[in-house]
């Protein structure tokens, strides 16, 4: 695994979520890992919570976050994750301090270069649940356009992995990203993503540089509605939660 990461493209990788927000990764999980990973779906003892998506009006289908201590396989792409995303979520924090949003004096001083550092500083701010998730949909499934915050900490970084074979297990359902640009009208993305691979993607907001330094772009996610099948994902968010 670290090997596999450590081959991505990662000055692309910077580059693309510098441009837009996002930034597609290639197959860094196997078949036979994605299908491990899923099959874990069914057993609710390695889970914390199971959350309907239709009772919240979230959308149509349900995700499961896991519990503490989470899937071996799953700690290991965060905290790798992680460690190469910390410069950048840093130098977008220096680009967006003047006027910055109030998020915890110690999110305001940076993030550190470790995982374990940071959910230390999570954890002694009262996020102590693990956010780590699995996100299920069949045939006219979708989920609502959204961000995934869950405290005064929030890492501005996450990434979704794709378990499911596009084409084959499922159909529709692409991943779907909206920025809100101010003074302007929204733009939108909307990616397929074959089995393995991924996206990382802002949390909430980018910096988008203009005539007078740089400006928020916010973010929102979300999936289309599925077509045909079933379709699942491994969700990777760097924060805890309340």
């Amino acid at each position: 695994m670290t090997r596999r990461l450590t081959t991505l493209d990662w000055d692309g990788i910077e580059a693309s979520l510098d441009a837009q927000g996002f930034a597609r990764i290639p197959s860094i999980l196997s078949a036979e890992e994605c299908g491990s990973v899923a099959g874990l779906y069914n057993d609710d003892s390695r889970f914390r919570s199971r959350i309907d998506m239709e009772r919240f009006r979230f959308g149509v289908g349900e995700y499961k976050y896991f519990a503490a201590p989470v899937p071996a396989i799953v700690q290991m792409l965060r905290e790798e994750l992680y460690a190469r995303l910390a410069p950048t979520a840093n130098r977008w924090l220096g680009r967006l301090k003047p006027g910055a949003r109030k998020d915890g004096s110690a999110q305001a001083h940076g993030f550190p270069d470790t995982l374990e550092k940071y959910l230390h500083r999570c954890h002694a701010a009262g996020q102590q649940r693990p956010t780590p998730l699995l996100l299920s949909y069949s045939a006219g499934g979708y989920n609502c356009l959204h961000q995934d915050i869950y405290g005064d900490l929030a890492f501005p970084l996450q990434v979704v992995l794709m378990l499911s074979r596009r084409g084959e297990d499922y159909t529709g359902g692409e991943f779907l990203l909206v920025e809100q640009r101010p003074r302007a009208q929204s733009r939108g993305h909307a990616l397929s993503i074959d089995q393995g691979a991924g996206v990382i993607f802002a949390t909430r907001e980018r910096p988008q540089e203009g005539t007078r330094g740089s400006y928020r772009v916010a973010m929102r996610h979300g999936v289309s509605t599925v077509t045909s099948g079933a379709r699942m994902t491994l969700g990777i968010i760097f924060h805890d939660a309340r």
